[in-house]
This record gives C-alpha cells, sequence and structure tokens, in this order.
C-alpha cells in the first residue's frame, strides 16, 4: 500500500480510532473513539505494517470501516491525513492535506498475513 511519502518520514504521533459512523461531510474526520496513541518506534513499525499490506481486488460491502488512523507531525495540531480500514471490502480510504488524490482510495488483501497482523494490531490497541 503506498502512504504520502514525505508525510511517514516526518510521523510524530498516530490515533487509532474504532471508527463508528462515516464522516458527515467530505474531509471531515471518521467519527469514533481513539482507543490508542502510537509515537516513536511503535508508531514506525505501524506505519511499515501498512506499507507492506499487499494490494487486492474490490470487494463490495458498501464501506464500512472499523479502524483508522490519524497521523500528526511534530506539530500535533492537524491531522496530515488519516485512513480508514475497511477489513470486509478491503478497502483504505485515506484524505488529507498531505494525501495526493492518487492515494486517496486503495485496496489492500486484508485475509492476507500482513492484513489479519494489521488487524490483531488494532484489535490489541483496544482493551
Amino acid at each position: 500500500m503506498r502512504l504520502p511519502a514525505e508525510t511517514i518520514a516526518a510521523a510524530a504521533l498516530i490515533e487509532v480510532v474504532r471508527v463508528s459512523a462515516l464522516p458527515t461531510e467530505p474531509g471531515a474526520p471518521y467519527p469514533g473513539r481513539v482507543v490508542a496513541h502510537w509515537a516513536g518506534s511503535e508508531a514506525a513499525d505501524a506505519l511499515t505494517s501498512i506499507e507492506t499490506l499487499p494490494g487486492s481486488q474490490q470487494h463490495r460491502c458498501g464501506f464500512s470501516p472499523g479502524w483508522g488512523v490519524r497521523v500528526y507531525e511534530d506539530s500535533l495540531e492537524l491531522a496530515q491525513f488519516e485512513a480508514a480500514f475497511c477489513f470486509s471490502c478491503h478497502e483504505v480510504r485515506m484524505h488529507g492535506p498531505a494525501v495526493p488524490p492518487e492515494l486517496a482510495t486503495q485496496f489492500f488483501d486484508a485475509e492476507s498475513p500482513p492484513g489479519q497482523a494489521l488487524l490483531t494490531l488494532f484489535r490489541g490497541a483496544d482493551r
């Protein structure tokens, strides 16, 4: 999976979100409860896990994401990007100031070992 490279290098904090609904307007954050904050090597490891997700074909489910991440740089003022993952239709949608249009919608193999490892990581954050 492709992520905004410049932002990845400058990432200081990741919020892990248990997504509860779709945004009410384009570009708005995905609603949900923040279940964890990852910084330092924990954030770097999570981003590496996301980047290593293999691609997939789209599966139809209507896009119902259960998990998301918000990635912040040092200022922590505005998320540079947010990614919401639907493990049913294998789709991830990203938005934010660092996301070029070609990265906004991607498909990942949610059933692959890296996909299942990411899901386990998200679930482990929600304890």
